[in-house]
Protein backbone atom coordinates (compact mmCIF):
# COMPACT_ATOMS: atom_id res chain seq x y z
CA UNK A 1 0.00 0.00 0.00
CA UNK A 2 1.26 3.48 -0.89
CA UNK A 3 0.69 5.86 2.01
CA UNK A 4 1.64 9.43 2.81
CA UNK A 5 3.02 10.61 6.12
CA UNK A 6 1.57 13.85 7.47
CA UNK A 7 4.15 14.56 10.13
CA UNK A 8 2.56 17.69 11.75
CA UNK A 9 4.24 20.91 12.89
CA UNK A 10 5.23 19.84 16.40
CA UNK A 11 6.82 16.61 15.22
CA UNK A 12 8.59 18.22 12.28
CA UNK A 13 10.00 21.02 14.41
CA UNK A 14 10.72 19.35 17.74
CA UNK A 15 10.39 15.57 17.42
CA UNK A 16 11.71 14.44 14.00
CA UNK A 17 12.58 11.06 15.51
CA UNK A 18 8.87 10.28 15.64
CA UNK A 19 8.56 10.69 11.88
CA UNK A 20 11.57 8.45 11.31
CA UNK A 21 10.02 5.85 13.60
CA UNK A 22 6.71 5.93 11.68
CA UNK A 23 8.50 5.46 8.36
CA UNK A 24 10.58 2.58 9.74
CA UNK A 25 7.50 0.90 11.22
CA UNK A 26 5.32 1.22 8.12
CA UNK A 27 8.06 0.03 5.79
CA UNK A 28 8.61 -2.98 8.03
CA UNK A 29 4.92 -3.76 7.60
CA UNK A 30 5.15 -3.60 3.82
CA UNK A 31 3.97 -0.06 3.09
CA UNK A 32 5.51 2.33 0.58
CA UNK A 33 5.80 5.62 2.45
CA UNK A 34 5.95 9.07 0.85
CA UNK A 35 6.56 12.39 2.56
CA UNK A 36 5.00 15.16 0.43
CA UNK A 37 7.32 18.13 0.87
CA UNK A 38 4.53 20.65 0.23
CA UNK A 39 2.69 19.74 3.45
CA UNK A 40 2.17 22.51 6.01
CA UNK A 41 0.19 23.03 9.23
CA UNK A 42 -3.24 21.39 9.50
CA UNK A 43 -4.70 24.72 10.66
CA UNK A 44 -5.69 23.69 14.17
CA UNK A 45 -3.92 26.55 15.93
CA UNK A 46 -5.45 29.06 13.53
CA UNK A 47 -8.96 27.79 14.12
CA UNK A 48 -8.47 27.60 17.89
CA UNK A 49 -7.26 31.18 18.11
CA UNK A 50 -10.04 32.73 16.05
CA UNK A 51 -8.74 32.68 12.49
CA UNK A 52 -11.08 30.24 10.70
CA UNK A 53 -10.39 31.64 7.21
CA UNK A 54 -6.72 30.77 7.55
CA UNK A 55 -7.86 27.33 8.65
CA UNK A 56 -9.98 27.01 5.51
CA UNK A 57 -7.01 27.84 3.29
CA UNK A 58 -4.85 25.26 5.04
CA UNK A 59 -7.60 22.64 4.81
CA UNK A 60 -7.83 23.18 1.05
CA UNK A 61 -4.06 23.02 0.74
CA UNK A 62 -3.92 19.78 2.72
CA UNK A 63 -6.43 18.07 0.47
CA UNK A 64 -4.53 19.19 -2.63
CA UNK A 65 -1.21 17.87 -1.29
CA UNK A 66 -2.58 14.49 -0.17
CA UNK A 67 -5.11 13.89 -2.94
CA UNK A 68 -3.25 11.06 -4.67
CA UNK A 69 -2.76 8.66 -1.78
CA UNK A 70 -4.65 5.55 -0.65
CA UNK A 71 -4.10 6.55 2.96
CA UNK A 72 -2.63 9.42 4.97
CA UNK A 73 -1.05 8.43 8.29
CA UNK A 74 -0.85 11.00 11.09
CA UNK A 75 1.23 10.37 14.26
CA UNK A 76 -0.91 12.83 16.23
CA UNK A 77 -4.39 12.32 17.59
CA UNK A 78 -4.77 16.09 17.85
CA UNK A 79 -4.05 16.88 14.21
CA UNK A 80 -5.90 13.82 12.93
CA UNK A 81 -8.98 14.95 14.88
CA UNK A 82 -8.66 18.45 13.42
CA UNK A 83 -8.70 17.07 9.89
CA UNK A 84 -11.47 14.56 10.40
CA UNK A 85 -13.77 16.65 12.61
CA UNK A 86 -13.21 20.22 11.46
CA UNK A 87 -12.35 20.13 7.74
CA UNK A 88 -15.88 19.12 6.67
CA UNK A 89 -17.24 21.99 8.79
CA UNK A 90 -14.69 24.58 7.64
CA UNK A 91 -14.98 23.87 3.93
CA UNK A 92 -18.73 24.15 3.40
CA UNK A 93 -20.52 21.82 0.97
CA UNK A 94 -20.63 23.38 -2.47
CA UNK A 95 -17.71 25.74 -1.79
CA UNK A 96 -14.26 25.62 -3.37
CA UNK A 97 -12.42 22.48 -2.28
CA UNK A 98 -15.42 20.77 -0.67
CA UNK A 99 -15.35 17.84 -3.09
CA UNK A 100 -11.64 17.27 -2.41
CA UNK A 101 -12.25 17.38 1.34
CA UNK A 102 -14.96 14.77 0.92
CA UNK A 103 -12.56 12.48 -0.93
CA UNK A 104 -9.41 12.92 1.16
CA UNK A 105 -10.65 13.20 4.75
CA UNK A 106 -11.95 9.58 4.97
CA UNK A 107 -8.46 8.38 4.00
CA UNK A 108 -6.81 10.13 6.97
CA UNK A 109 -5.88 7.84 9.84
CA UNK A 110 -4.15 8.32 13.16
CA UNK A 111 -1.24 5.86 13.35
CA UNK A 112 -2.76 3.27 15.70
CA UNK A 113 -6.03 3.36 13.77
CA UNK A 114 -4.15 2.69 10.57
CA UNK A 115 -2.25 -0.26 12.01
CA UNK A 116 -5.30 -1.98 13.48
CA UNK A 117 -8.17 -0.90 11.23
CA UNK A 118 -6.48 -0.70 7.83
CA UNK A 119 -3.46 -3.02 7.97
CA UNK A 120 -5.24 -5.33 10.43
CA UNK A 121 -2.00 -5.79 12.39
CA UNK A 122 -1.79 -5.99 16.18
CA UNK A 123 1.67 -7.51 16.61
CA UNK A 124 4.03 -5.22 14.70
CA UNK A 125 7.15 -7.17 15.62
CA UNK A 126 8.38 -4.72 18.24
CA UNK A 127 10.69 -5.44 21.17
CA UNK A 128 10.97 -2.93 24.01
CA UNK A 129 12.03 -4.40 27.40
CA UNK A 130 10.84 -1.61 29.69
CA UNK A 131 8.07 -0.77 32.14
CA UNK A 132 5.69 1.57 30.28
CA UNK A 133 2.54 3.52 31.10
CA UNK A 134 0.21 5.06 28.52
CA UNK A 135 -1.53 8.45 28.58
CA UNK A 136 -4.60 8.66 26.29
CA UNK A 137 -4.56 12.26 25.10
CA UNK A 138 -7.81 14.22 24.94
CA UNK A 139 -8.16 14.33 21.15
CA UNK A 140 -7.28 10.66 20.85
CA UNK A 141 -9.74 9.71 23.55
CA UNK A 142 -12.66 12.08 22.99
CA UNK A 143 -12.22 13.18 19.38
CA UNK A 144 -11.03 10.10 17.52
CA UNK A 145 -12.35 7.59 20.07
CA UNK A 146 -9.25 5.44 19.74
CA UNK A 147 -10.41 3.33 22.66
CA UNK A 148 -8.04 0.48 23.46
CA UNK A 149 -6.18 0.48 20.12
CA UNK A 150 -2.89 1.89 21.51
CA UNK A 151 -3.05 -0.41 24.53
CA UNK A 152 -3.65 -3.46 22.33
CA UNK A 153 -0.60 -2.61 20.25
CA UNK A 154 1.56 -2.02 23.32
CA UNK A 155 0.33 -5.28 24.82
CA UNK A 156 1.84 -7.21 21.91
CA UNK A 157 5.30 -5.64 22.20
CA UNK A 158 7.77 -8.27 23.37
CA UNK A 159 9.50 -7.48 26.65
CA UNK A 160 7.23 -4.54 27.46
CA UNK A 161 5.50 -4.40 30.85
CA UNK A 162 2.42 -2.19 30.54
CA UNK A 163 1.13 -0.60 33.75
CA UNK A 164 -2.14 1.28 34.19
CA UNK A 165 -1.89 5.06 34.66
CA UNK A 166 -4.14 6.37 37.47
CA UNK A 167 -6.42 9.15 36.26
CA UNK A 168 -5.46 8.28 32.70
CA UNK A 169 -8.50 9.97 31.16
CA UNK A 170 -7.82 13.31 32.85
CA UNK A 171 -6.39 16.09 30.65
CA UNK A 172 -2.67 16.79 31.13
CA UNK A 173 -3.29 20.55 30.93
CA UNK A 174 -1.48 21.33 27.68
CA UNK A 175 -4.34 22.14 25.33
CA UNK A 176 -2.24 24.23 22.94
CA UNK A 177 -2.96 27.91 23.64
CA UNK A 178 -4.66 26.92 26.92
CA UNK A 179 -1.21 26.36 28.41
CA UNK A 180 -0.25 29.95 27.57
CA UNK A 181 -3.51 31.65 28.47
CA UNK A 182 -4.00 29.70 31.70
CA UNK A 183 -0.42 28.90 32.66
CA UNK A 184 -1.00 28.29 36.37
CA UNK A 185 -3.92 25.91 35.81
CA UNK A 186 -2.02 24.14 33.03
CA UNK A 187 1.04 23.67 35.22
CA UNK A 188 -1.07 22.30 38.09
CA UNK A 189 -2.76 19.81 35.78
CA UNK A 190 0.62 18.76 34.41
CA UNK A 191 1.94 18.27 37.93
CA UNK A 192 -1.02 16.03 38.78
CA UNK A 193 -0.37 13.93 35.69
CA UNK A 194 3.36 13.69 36.46
CA UNK A 195 2.60 12.57 40.00
CA UNK A 196 0.36 9.81 38.69
CA UNK A 197 3.05 8.71 36.24
CA UNK A 198 5.58 8.46 39.05
CA UNK A 199 3.12 6.39 41.06
CA UNK A 200 3.21 3.65 38.42
CA UNK A 201 6.95 3.09 38.72
CA UNK A 202 7.17 3.24 34.93
CA UNK A 203 10.43 3.94 33.17
CA UNK A 204 8.64 5.38 30.14
CA UNK A 205 5.47 7.39 29.58
CA UNK A 206 4.05 7.09 26.08
CA UNK A 207 1.19 8.71 24.19
CA UNK A 208 -0.01 9.30 20.63
CA UNK A 209 0.67 13.07 20.81
CA UNK A 210 4.09 14.62 21.35
CA UNK A 211 2.52 17.93 22.37
CA UNK A 212 1.09 16.36 25.52
CA UNK A 213 4.28 14.40 26.13
CA UNK A 214 6.24 17.64 25.86
CA UNK A 215 4.06 19.19 28.55
CA UNK A 216 4.15 16.26 30.98
CA UNK A 217 7.77 15.51 30.13
CA UNK A 218 8.80 19.05 31.01
CA UNK A 219 7.44 18.59 34.52
CA UNK A 220 9.06 15.18 34.89
CA UNK A 221 12.40 16.55 33.69
CA UNK A 222 12.33 19.57 36.01
CA UNK A 223 11.69 17.21 38.90
CA UNK A 224 14.67 15.09 37.76
CA UNK A 225 12.55 11.93 37.87
CA UNK A 226 14.46 10.01 35.22
CA UNK A 227 11.19 8.99 33.51
CA UNK A 228 11.43 9.16 29.72
CA UNK A 229 8.60 10.21 27.44
CA UNK A 230 8.24 8.51 24.06
CA UNK A 231 5.73 8.66 21.25
CA UNK A 232 4.06 5.30 20.77
CA UNK A 233 5.51 5.13 17.25
CA UNK A 234 9.03 5.00 18.67
CA UNK A 235 8.14 2.05 20.88
CA UNK A 236 6.38 0.18 18.08
CA UNK A 237 9.33 0.78 15.76
CA UNK A 238 11.82 -0.62 18.27
CA UNK A 239 13.17 -4.10 17.58
CA UNK A 240 15.50 -6.52 19.31
CA UNK A 241 18.07 -5.88 16.63
CA UNK A 242 17.68 -2.12 16.72
CA UNK A 243 17.37 -1.68 20.49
Amino acid sequence: MRVALFLTCVNDTLFPGTGKAVVSLLRRLGCEVDFPAAQTCCGQMHLNTGYPQEGVRLARHFTEVFAGYEAVVVPSGSCAAMIREQYPKLVKPGSKGAAAVGRVVPRVHELTEFLLDVLKVEDVGAYFPHRVTYHPTCHSLRGLHLGDRPVRLLGRVRGLELVQLPGAEECCGFGGTFAMKNAAVSAAMGADKARNVLGTGAEVLCAADNSCLMHIGGTLARQKTGVRVMHIAEILAATEAGG
